[in-house]
C-alpha cells in the first residue's frame, strides 16, 4: 500500500501508539495493517518535526521579547517627544 492513501490523523495515531504508548513497531504495523518500514518512516518524521517545533518555539520567544522591548523604548520615545513639545510651546 502507499503512504499517500493514510490520512496524517491516522498516521499521527499510529505513532502515538509506538512513541507514546510503548507497543512495538511491527505489532502497530501488523495490527493496523501497513508495512513497518512506512510506521519507522513515520516516527522518524514525527521525531523530525518535534525538533522543529522546538526550534520554532524558541524563536517565536525570542522574537516575543524583542518585540515587548522595541515597544518599551516606543513608549518611552513617545512620552519624550511629547514632553519636549510641551516644554518648547
Amino acid at each position: 500500500m502507499r503512504d499517500w492513501r493514510y490520512t496524517e490523523q491516522f498516521k499521527l495515531e499510529a505513532v502515538r501508539q509506538v512513541t507514546e504508548r510503548g507497543f512495538k513497531t511491527k505489532e502497530v504495523s501488523q495490527r493496523l495493517g501497513i508495512s513497518s518500514k512506512s510506521l519507522y518512516l513515520w516516527v522518524k518524521q514525527s521525531k523530525e518535526g518535534v525538533s522543529q517545533g522546538n526550534t520554532d518555539r524558541q524563536e517565536i520567544a525570542r522574537l516575543k521579547n524583542e518585540l515587548k522591548r522595541v515597544q518599551e523604548e516606543r513608549d518611552i520615545l513617545k512620552k519624550a517627544a511629547a514632553y519636549f513639545a510641551k516644554a518648547s510651546g
